[in-house]
């Protein structure tokens, strides 16, 4: 007979932290207009490997207002398509990637389309788009959340997942995949699809401007009191 032990505690520490992130940072809710196409999220995904997010939408858009059709950039040679991305950190490897993830959709599928997945479950859906070319973890939840699909899903980059990490929510050496599969679970289950992309968005910007790579601001920190780093260093 297996126990219940209730809820696990690191939930409470999500609805803590997403409160103070908000008294911290002010709501980040994604507009509905800027909930895109999950072919164009998709394509976001793909040529945004440290980029900007700035620069990756403007190639996406760059690309589509040019070719018209995903069905015809999956036919562009990759020298075309990489004179379309300069502005990508990695313009080869991003128009190499993009190429070969677009027509293996168009193989397996008919057409450069993700309307199939419509119907799948959200778990489903992300293990049929991470074995795709220069798909992982992040970029599958980021086209079940951040798209049309709308799904609950949460995209972790690697500030975010540096945070929770810090904080001693998921091991200090899980990768995407992994932190993604421990912290899933501990979401809380009133959070919509909405909530999670909050959550994201707020955890990047703590990463981006307090919790940085190298010298973090734990003093400034909104969550300190539920971090084990932070924690750690009013002894120091």
């Amino acid at each position: 007979m297996q126990l219940d032990l209730g809820p696990d505690y690191r939930t409470e520490i999500l609805r803590r932290m997403h409160g103070r992130l908000i008294e911290q940072f002010g709501r980040v809710i994604r507009p509905a207009d800027k909930r895109r196409d999950p072919m164009w999220t998709l394509v976001q995904g793909v040529i945004g490997a440290r980029a900007k997010t700035a620069v990756s939408n403007a190639n996406a858009d760059r690309l589509i207002a040019e070719y018209g059709t995903w069905e015809r950039v999956a036919g562009a040679p990759v020298e075309q398509l990489r004179g379309h991305l300069q502005t990508a950190t990695f313009p080869a490897m991003a128009a190499e990637r993009l190429k070969a993830c677009l027509n293996a959709i168009k193989t397996r599928c008919g057409k450069t389309s993700l309307d199939h997945l419509e119907p799948m479950e959200t778990a489903e859906a992300m293990d049929w788009l991470e074995t795709l070319p220069g798909i992982a973890r992040k970029i599958s939840a980021g086209i079940m959340n951040t798209s049309h699909f709308n799904r609950r899903a949460l995209v972790l980059d690697s500030g975010h997942r540096r945070v929770v990490q810090r904080m001693g929510l998921v091991p200090a050496k899980a990768d995407t995949t992994r932190a993604y599969d421990e912290l899933m679970p501990l979401m809380p289950p009133e959070w919509t699809a909405e909530d999670l992309d909050e959550h994201h968005l707020l955890g990047k910007r703590l990463a981006q401007t307090i919790c940085r790579p190298k010298r973090p601001d734990c003093p400034s920190c909104p969550v300190r009191a539920d971090c084990e780093t932070g924690s750690a260093t009013e002894s120091v």
